[in-house]
């Protein structure tokens, strides 16, 4: 059996359509399903910590990167059940690292044709799981100014906040300890990734790959304002790493701190005062992806 999370605000409005497809495709294989839609912003972690306590079958999300997120915070039991996704979001940045089809029909064909494998995910402090992308920095201005805006979503939302972001930023001041050592940087951006893209596309970590165990560590680092718009566009284009200013490391343990408190988003969540410090977990979470 298939347990099946529908996040009704997760996407725009056509994305919504995809849940009825994606639920009508599982049934057409003939396989049972149970329906759980979320019914307030934040349920979707209860959710998936109820069903896979309960542990009768695998979990499998219909939304976004934010949906997703949620569930892996609320999975328990990861040796009775495995984690599926449907991607219905904005970006789906997660479901091109994994390689899941955006179409439904084919993306319930790989779960139900396909076996489920070990995929990492980070661990950070206070119980905060990410499977994508952790960063601060500009990242976490433009979700700030998304979360406030009224009159715009979707990417359009998105792209409006990074000019604003680029306009008024200064860079942080961080410390960075990773495979010993310890880096002083005064950057515009620093993620961890796990998955290689954030925010609808911007390919953060374009050498990421899901699967080695291991975290990607990049920085933009003391990059003039006038650099800033280039840099962005080496983003869009998974070719940052070019640029003299990027600062690259892989790992499976990293800290990052300043002398001011941090807000870290993780998977686009954003979270107030959270040490940056995270670690690979392997070998816990099986997850259907290409």
């Amino acid at each position: 059996m298939y347990n099946i999370i529908v996040n009704p605000w997760s996407g725009e409005g056509k994305k919504k359509k995809l849940h009825a497809r994606a639920i009508a495709h599982f049934q057409k294989l003939g396989q049972e399903v149970r329906v759980v839609a979320s019914e307030r912003p934040g349920q979707i972690k209860e959710i998936a910590h109820s069903l896979t306590r309960e542990g009768k079958g695998d979990v499998v999300v219909i939304g976004g990167d934010g949906t997703l997120h949620d569930a892996l915070n609320g999975f328990t039991n990861f040796d009775k059940c495995a984690l599926g996704l449907i991607p219905a979001g904005t970006g789906n940045d997660f479901a091109a690292a994994a390689n899941i089809p955006s179409e439904p029909e084919a993306a319930v064909e790989l779960i139900v044709k396909g076996a489920p494998r070990y995929t990492e995910f980070m661990q950070l402090p206070r119980g905060v799981r990410g499977l994508n992308v952790a960063g601060t920095g500009i990242d976490v201005e433009i979700l700030r100014r998304c979360r406030a805006s009224k009159w715009l979503r979707g990417k359009l939302q998105y792209l409006i906040s990074l000019i604003i972001s680029l306009i008024k930023f200064k860079n942080y001041d961080l410390t960075v300890r990773v495979n010993g050592r310890e880096v002083r940087y005064k950057t515009l951006i620093a993620c961890v990734g796990n998955g290689f893209r954030f925010g609808g596309g911007i390919r953060m970590c374009p050498q990421a790959v899901l699967g080695d165990n291991l975290l990607d560590f990049v920085a933009v680092d003391n990059v003039k304002k006038s650099r800033i718009l280039p840099a962005f566009i080496k983003l869009m284009q998974g070719r940052i790493l070019e640029e003299k200013f990027s600062r690259f490391e892989r790992c499976d343990h990293i800290e990052i701190f300043s002398e001011r408190p941090l807000t870290v988003q993780v998977d686009g969540e954003l979270y107030d005062d959270l040490p940056f410090v995270a670690d690979v977990v392997r070998d816990t979470l099986r997850m259907y992806r290409g």
